[in-house]
């Protein structure tokens, strides 16, 4: 059973501004986080509670970072974007 997806607003904005094909594959990406939760890396430190799944869209490594809430079964979409400065943002939070 899959589990339900929700986005933050932050994820929401940064999705927004992307292009239509890179959309696409983030979505595909979303799909495969709510089949399978534990497909992405969990970071540490500052960011323990976060997890991180990295996949290639128009020749660029994107990042898209959530958090889980297994009691409900639900995968929370903190953030979006290419590696540089991905971690940087997020700390700033």
């Amino acid at each position: 059973m899959s589990y339900g997806v929700r986005q933050t607003r932050r994820f929401a904005r940064q999705y927004k501004k992307l292009h239509d094909n890179i959309a696409a594959d983030v979505d595909l990406a979303v799909e495969e986080i709510a089949a399978n939760p534990n497909v992405g890396e969990r970071k540490k430190g500052d960011l323990a509670s976060l997890l991180v799944h990295k996949f290639r869209s128009q020749g660029q490594l994107y990042l898209l970072g959530y958090t889980l809430d297994d009691e409900v079964r639900l995968v929370y979409l903190e953030a979006l974007g290419p590696h540089e400065n991905f971690y940087r943002d997020l700390k700033g939070r």
